[in-house]
This record gives C-alpha cells, sequence and structure tokens, in this order.
C-alpha cells in the first residue's frame, strides 16, 4: 500500500476520533437534567454515554471466547458493551467512571488509529467491533484484520484460475481415457474377428 493509501486511512481515523470527541456533552449537565426530570442516575448517565459513543448497550457478556464471538457478531465498529453491576458502579462513582470512560476513549482514539495504519501498511483491512466492559471489571477489545477487498479479487481470480485449469485436466483425462478405450475395444474386435475367421 502506498503512503497516500496509509494517509488517507489516517485521515478517516482522525475524523472519526474528532467527530467522538464532538459529541460529548457535560456529565454534570446529565445529572442536573436527570435531577430535574427525576430520571435515575444510571439512565440519565447511560444517555451521556449514548451523546459521548454512540451505540451503548447494558448487558452482561461472559469472558469466554464464544461469547465474545457472539457478542462480536452483533456489533457495527463503535459499540460499547457495559454489564449492568458497572454501569450502576459508573454512575455513581465518578472515578469508576472516569477508569472506565479512559478505557474505552483509548479504544476509539488509540487503538483504532494506531490498528487501522498498521493493517494498512500490511495491506489490510482494520475492522473494529467495539468495547465490552465485563462484571468482573475487565474491559475487552474486540477487534480484526481482513484482506482488502483488492486481495480477495486477486486471490479469488488465482483460486478460479485453479479450478479452470484442474477441470481442462481432467477433461482431457477423460478425453484420453475414452480415446484409449476405443483403441482397447477396436483391438480386442480385431482379435475376435481374426479368430472367427480361422
Amino acid at each position: 500500500m502506498s503512503i497516500s493509501g496509509i494517509n488517507n486511512t489516517l485521515t478517516g481515523a482522525y475524523q472519526y476520533s474528532d467527530k467522538m470527541t464532538a459529541n460529548k456533552t457535560n456529565f454534570a449537565e446529565q445529572l442536573q437534567k436527570a435531577d430535574r426530570m427525576n430520571t435515575s442516575r444510571v439512565d440519565a448517565y447511560t444517555e451521556y454515554l449514548k451523546s459521548k459513543y454512540g451505540n451503548v448497550r447494558v448487558e452482561s457478556v461472559d469472558r469466554d471466547q464464544r461469547s465474545l464471538d457472539k457478542i462480536a457478531k452483533s456489533m457495527s465498529g463503535n459499540d460499547v458493551v457495559i454489564a449492568p453491576n458497572i454501569l450502576e458502579q459508573m454512575a455513581t462513582d465518578s472515578e469508576k467512571a472516569a477508569y472506565y470512560e479512559g478505557k474505552i476513549d483509548y479504544f476509539f482514539n488509540t487503538v483504532i488509529p494506531k490498528e487501522t495504519a498498521i493493517c494498512a501498511s500490511k495491506g489490510l483491512v482494520f475492522e473494529p467491533c467495539g468495547v465490552v466492559v465485563h462484571k468482573d471489571g475487565t474491559v475487552t477489545y474486540i477487534c480484526g484484520c481482513s484482506d482488502s477487498p483488492e486481495r480477495v479479487a486477486k486471490v479469488n481470480a488465482i483460486n478460479k484460475a485453479k479450478q479452470e485449469k484442474r477441470t481442462a485436466q481432467r477433461k482431457a483425462y477423460q478425453e484420453r481415457r475414452i480415446e484409449l478405450l476405443k483403441m482397447q475395444r477396436q483391438t480386442i474386435e480385431t482379435i475376435y474377428y481374426r479368430k472367427m475367421e480361422v
């Protein structure tokens, strides 16, 4: 991949980061609004997180691979999934909130741009899924790399050419086999007729 391709990738990542920063609202304002509207701190904090990160879900996800694979399939790249008990702690404890928001911000502001550039330099496409905050307080970043569409098309073309070659070889082999069987049959018939003439 060329340097301009990497620059375009980094530009996109930083624009995404700027968009995330522009969506931030003041958490203190959210709490004041919650007090005025008689809503719970958890609901107000959830709304604050949604305004900051976008797609925020309250769900408990286990740390085993099967659970992570399942949740990853439902993510779109900027998802944040927080266990209910951790969300309650974040809504009531500003230090916990700052800690977990720092972990989430790190994913969006550091991991995505960095890994996007690394994958792009290798001709791959970085595919972020999102962040999961588990009920035990651990944080999992779900992401990966895949081949670029150009590479996928190139590999598919190579595989198609190999398949066509194998098909042509099989067809040629079958035609040669039929030809040999015809020759063998003619030989047997010739021998049979000679025996009949004698």
